[in-house]
């Protein structure tokens, strides 16, 4: 997929910042030319949502002009960084949790009134909360769920049961689900003689080394904490969670449920394509990767409830923001436009279009509905937001720390490293990058 080269919208800002004024004849009043904002986002398909958001946003404001401009995401925070540094920022810009710490504590981001924040999911409004202010508009949130393969489980005579749970010592609905879907080429099962985890031809579940999915939802369904507090320190060393982390390897290791990590291991992992070439019956996955799986998928997708642990069902709700840049040259209007952003009209736009689940509480139906049209119930998804979630880790340092976090958990999952060293050695480093 080709995308255009990024455009330097520098000059339009700089036109834009020098408003000229009509010379002041007899009785003429100073008239201000338009003022263009730029807004910088990263998703294609949501790209086209937008342009009808900023064309009712440019109707209510005539005075105002709002020039989209995408990125793709690997490009996207070198480029921010960089605009930051150079004091070019888009005037509006999309932020993520994981990046935020990052912003907020370098002073590019500027507070924002966002009206009652009571309206929005609270995970969302404290991911972007810094001492006590909030510095970005909830704009909308994906979570984790569990999509399965509909046709595998017909084919292997296996109902979804009502709740999926598990803990560490391999009881629970989830671990005996997986194995009755996890067949070997002589049709062999994991548990039945003559069983060869080598030849594998379907898997019941796909369990690997990604955090926002995996191991960071089975941390807090059993008790454990990622950090102490929001800017805090990494805290996944813990017993609880060292016992989180070993039921995780366990299912690829020692119940054979699972893909080696040889073949799922990021940066080069293929699990979803595993998911969609119908090899794996069950996989976690953030609701934003709906549109790149259903339509390509040859089966019938289902969406369950994420699997409740010992302490209960824990899931990764990961929200964004539409944050201001502090050195916008309108900053009056660029808050004008965050603000509004953050109101129910172009919430229930996005939500309708079946883009995102919306920040705003109760104006999820929907995307709902968008994607029942589709033949696919994604009331799972809402179900689960209403319950015990977490935002991924607030703190500084995430983003360089992010490779290292990988690398350490590649080995764990290869079983080179246990899950107590693993985890010792990721909760160390990951400190230390904290500023």
């Amino acid at each position: 997929m080709s995308h255009n080269p990024p455009i330097r919208w520098a000059g339009a800002l700089l036109g834009a910042a020098l408003l000229t004024l009509t010379a002041c004849g007899s009785g003429g009043g100073g008239e201000a030319e338009k003022v263009t904002l730029t807004y910088r986002l990263w998703d294609e398909q949501q790209k086209v949502g937008y342009e009808k958001v900023m064309a009712a946003f440019e109707q209510a404001n005539p005075g105002i002009d709002v020039k989209i401009e995408l990125l793709p995401y690997d490009q996207y925070w070198t480029k921010l960084t960089a605009d930051a540094v150079a004091g070019t920022a888009p005037d509006v810009f999309w932020m993520t949790p994981t990046q935020f710490p990052e912003y907020v504590t370098k002073g590019v981001l500027a507070p924002v009134e966002a009206g009652d924040t009571a309206r929005y999911h609270q995970t969302v409004v404290q991911s972007f909360t810094y001492q006590n202010k909030l510095y970005g508009v909830p704009k909308d949130w994906g979570i984790v769920g569990l999509l399965y393969n509909k046709d595998l489980f017909a084919k292997a005579g296996v109902e979804m049961p009502d709740k999926l749970t598990w803990a560490a010592d391999g009881s629970g609905t989830l671990l005996d689900t997986a194995r009755k879907l996890t067949v070997d080429e002589a049709g062999k099962h994991p548990g039945e003689a003559g069983f060869d985890p080598a030849k594998v031809t379907t898997y019941g579940f796909a369990s690997w080394n990604h955090y926002q999915t995996q191991w960071m939802n089975w941390v807090g369904s059993n008790g454990g904490k990622l950090v102490d507090k929001p800017f805090g320190t990494y805290t996944f060393n813990d017993a609880a969670s060292v016992q989180a982390l070993q039921f995780g390897v366990d299912l690829v290791n020692k119940h054979h449920v699972s893909p080696p990590a040889t073949q799922t291991n990021p940066p080069t992992g293929k699990v979803t394509d595993m998911f969609k070439a119908g090899k794996v019956a069950m996989f976690p996955a953030n609701n934003a990767l709906l549109p790149f799986v259903a339509p390509e998928a040859t089966f019938e997708v289902g969406v369950a409830l994420m699997p409740e642990g010992p302490a209960g069902r824990s899931v990764n709700l990961n929200g964004l923001a539409e944050a201001v840049s502090a050195k916008s040259k309108h900053p009056e209007e660029a808050m004008k436009l965050a603000a509004w952003l953050g109101t129910e009209q172009p919430q229930k736009m996005m939500a309708d279009g079946g883009y995102v689940f919306p920040a705003i509480t109760g104006l999820a139906q929907g995307y709902v509905d968008h994607w029942k049209s589709q033949k696919l119930d994604v009331s799972p998804f809402l179900e689960e937001s209403k319950g015990t979630t977490f935002p991924l880790p607030i703190t500084t340092g995430f983003t360089g720390f992010e490779t290292k976090l990988n690398q350490i958990f590649n080995e764990m999952y290869l079983g080179k490293l246990t899950p107590q060293q693993a985890a010792d050695q990721a909760v160390s480093e990951g400190n230390a990058s904290i500023k």
